[in-house]
């Protein structure tokens, strides 16, 4: 493993610092520049990553759950001493746990962390809340330890915008709570609770035509992707700004329908 000399980007960490990234793919860095880790290595410390204090049986289990215990254990020990031989992220080894090391920076780490914040009513920070996680968990890895976490982490992200857009919208700030709404409803269309966000915020604001058209626009995107309907809670949102309008709609059909017809009328 050797550093690569590329030009630092935006947002690394400082120069001797370590930061491991996983989210939109796996990223070390030493400094501002970037590690080359050989793909079996970036398993290793990606896993260890996200399950910080985990036994060696735990992490050779899912590192090689279609090998023998055995074995597993024999892979995992020979990956370990090839990570002590070039510290590029330092581990922290204490009995029969492994970590990272108190100095390396884990980007998903600061994700839960602003979660953690908005779940526990802090301030939420928009731009920083809109930010975290914006990538999913290492793309195009596969196995099964990743697939749960990506969707952990998918959904943890998802109700964090959702706490964030509620918060600001209970405190009356419209233009940051539908910023939060709609960066949920763009990583996941199909999820009604930003929709549901975006009509509560546009009526807040006194935008019924606004309040209408989301609805519209989220029903029959359902009707389409999935030939559902949205919830009743979602419906009865604009119950009272509909009203008017279903019963001047109502009005002359039951005009029609009360008034007699002409007399001698051939039908």
């Amino acid at each position: 493993m050797a550093a690569d000399p590329s030009v630092p980007t935006a947002g690394d960490p400082p120069e001797g610092g370590v930061s491991l990234h996983l989210l939109g793919g796996f990223r070390l860095l030493r400094g501002a520049v970037p590690v080359v880790v050989p793909r079996g290595l970036q398993r290793v410390i990606a896993l260890i990553g996200l399950r910080p204090g985990a036994t060696r049986s735990q992490l050779a289990g899912l590192l090689w759950p279609d090998v023998s215990e055995e074995r597993a254990l024999s892979s995992l020990r020979t990956a370990l001493w090839r990570l002590r031989q070039d510290p590029c992220c330092p581990m922290a080894v204490a009995g029969d746990t492994v970590r990272l090391g108190p100095a390396v920076r884990l980007d998903v780490d600061e994700l839960v962390g602003t979660a953690a914040r908005v779940r526990d009513g802090d301030d939420p920070c928009t731009v920083r809340a809109l930010a975290a996680g914006r990538h999913d968990l290492l793309p195009g890895w596969y196995d099964d330890w990743v697939l749960l976490d990506r969707e952990r982490l998918r959904q943890l992200r998802l109700h964090m915008l959702e706490q964030v857009a509620g918060q600001h919208l209970a405190a009356g700030r419209h233009g940051e709570a539908l910023e939060a709404a709609l960066e949920a409803m763009a990583a996941e269309p199909l999820r009604e609770t930003p929709h549901r966000l975006v009509v509560r915020i546009h009526l807040a604001e006194g935008n019924a035509f606004e309040a209408v058209h989301a609805f519209y626009v989220y029903r029959d995107l359902l009707r389409r992707e999935l030939r559902l309907e949205p919830s009743p809670a979602m419906s009865a949102l604009l119950d009272d700004t509909l009203a008017p309008i279903r019963q001047a709609t109502r009005e002359p059909a039951e005009d029609r329908a009360d008034r007699p017809s002409p007399a001698g009328r051939r039908t």
